[in-house]
C-alpha cells in the first residue's frame, strides 16, 4: 500500500485518506488510465470504504473531492472500473458524483470461486473533450 501510495502521488495524482483518529475509514487515488501518452488527461479512480463506512456519505465525500484534486491536476476524464456489476453501493455513488455508465464486460474477471463482471463508468473533468488540452 506505501508503494503504491508514493507512486500516485509521485506522479502528481491525489490520493485521499478519511480517518477518524487513528481508524482508517476510507480512501481514495486516481492513477493514470493506460501507460501511453495519448492517455495521459485519463485517469482510473480507486475508491474503498471500511464496512463500518458504508452508507453515511463518506463515498461521496472522498470521490467529489478526488475529482476536483484530479481537475488540478490536468486530469479530463476520470474512469471507474469496478468489479462485480452487484456492487451497487459502488456504482450508485459514482452516479452521484457525475459519472455515466459506459458498458458492462460479462464475465471478465475471476475472484472468490466466481466469475465477475466489470461496469465501466465515466465523468468528464474540467473542460472534458471540449478544448484540446495544454500539451
Amino acid at each position: 500500500m506505501a508503494n503504491r501510495r508514493a507512486d500516485v502521488l509521485d506522479k502528481g495524482l491525489p490520493y485521499l485518506v478519511a480517518a477518524d483518529g487513528n481508524n482508517v475509514l476510507g480512501f481514495a487515488y486516481c492513477n493514470w488510465f493506460k501507460p501511453r501518452p495519448a492517455y495521459r488527461f485519463s485517469a482510473e479512480d480507486s475508491i474503498y470504504l471500511a464496512p463500518e463506512a458504508q452508507g453515511q456519505g463518506l463515498g461521496r465525500v472522498l470521490l467529489t473531492e478526488l475529482a476536483a484534486q484530479a481537475e488540478r491536476a490536468g486530469v479530463r476524464k476520470l474512469i471507474a472500473i469496478i468489479g462485480d456489476s452487484a456492487n451497487n453501493g459502488s456504482i450508485a455513488v459514482h452516479r452521484s458524483v457525475g459519472f455515466s455508465m459506459v458498458g458492462v464486460l460479462k464475465s471478465c474477471g475471476w475472484k472468490f470461486d466466481q466469475w465477475l463482471d466489470v461496469v465501466m463508468m465515466d465523468r468528464a473533468l474540467g473542460e472534458g473533450a471540449t478544448t484540446a488540452p495544454r500539451l
